[in-house]
């Protein structure tokens, strides 16, 4: 009976080790411990046209009010602006610059080739497989940093087929 017992009490440490496991690695992808904005999935494929590249992310608000992102900065350096949806060109998506990204309430935005995504100028060297770190400032939130994977598109590398 006592046996029984310990095993019970093992058991149940090893079911709340394995759930308080399971939440920290599920949040470590999320850039910060705020808990009001989330981010994950964050890469930056390798430039395509010397000195210019993007970044696609996703952003989970978790606030019960919309948030706006304001500012964004890489540790690679340059300048980062916000590039928002305008509209189809035939089949090219058109895109344009705005000063912020508005993240509704309990929403998930995912920042990808059709949606909003962030413009990187003027970094310093970018290499397939390396991290950089986005620093992101909300409204409301205030600053978020993530690690975002560059990437190689044409050998996919690191995780942008995954993304």
């Amino acid at each position: 009976m006592l046996g029984s017992a310990v095993a019970a009490r093992r058991l149940a440490a090893a079911v709340a080790m394995a759930c308080w496991l399971a939440v920290m690695l599920a949040l470590s992808g999320c850039g910060a411990a705020n808990t009001k904005i989330a981010i994950a999935s964050a890469y930056i494929p390798l430039p395509t046209t010397p000195g210019t590249t993007v970044a696609y992310l996703d952003i989970r608000n978790n606030a019960a009010t919309t948030d706006h992102l304001l500012s964004a900065s890489t540790s690679a350096g340059g300048h980062v602006s916000f590039l928002a949806p305008e509209g189809l060109r035939g089949s090219t998506m058109v895109m344009k610059l705005v000063p912020e990204i508005a993240v509704p309430a309990g929403s998930l935005m995912r920042m990808n080739p059709n949606s909003y995504r962030l413009r990187i100028t003027g970094a310093g060297h970018l290499q397939g497989g390396k991290d950089i770190i986005l620093t992101l400032k909300f409204a409301h939130a205030g600053t978020v940093s993530v690690v975002a994977l560059v990437t190689d598109p044409e050998s996919g590398g690191g995780s942008y087929f995954l993304n």
